[in-house]
């Protein structure tokens, strides 16, 4: 298995949006929200709230924050920790961005 997949073009993502990704991965299919910072940093996380599993792809991108639309828990997008004082983690993945296009490192 390849290391990095391509997923989608930096453009198609808009800032300070999300775009969800459906992959096969270890026998089941992932639900993964890739996130677009205002300065065009990327970040990949499970789209799934550690709270009550709200879609974090729905949320509202701030810095390097998202709000879950359900119950405005706040998680960070690079360590996918939620902000104190809620407490719980969601799954990040490494994401790069080459060529304009945006890969994702599943392994």
């Amino acid at each position: 298995m390849k290391d990095w997949i391509a997923i989608a073009s930096l453009e198609d993502i808009p800032r300070q949006g999300s775009r969800v990704v459906e992959l096969d991965h270890d026998d089941r299919v992932n639900r993964i929200a890739v996130f677009r910072t205002v300065t065009d940093d990327i970040f990949a996380v499970r789209d799934k709230c550690p709270h009550r599993g709200g879609p974090l792809s729905e949320g509202i991108v701030h810095g390097g924050l998202v709000t879950c639309p359900l119950h405005s828990w706040k998680i960070d997008l690079a360590t996918g920790e939620a902000v104190l004082p809620d407490k719980g983690c969601t799954r990040t993945y490494a994401t790069k961005v080459e060529g304009g296009r945006v890969f994702l490192k599943l392994a």
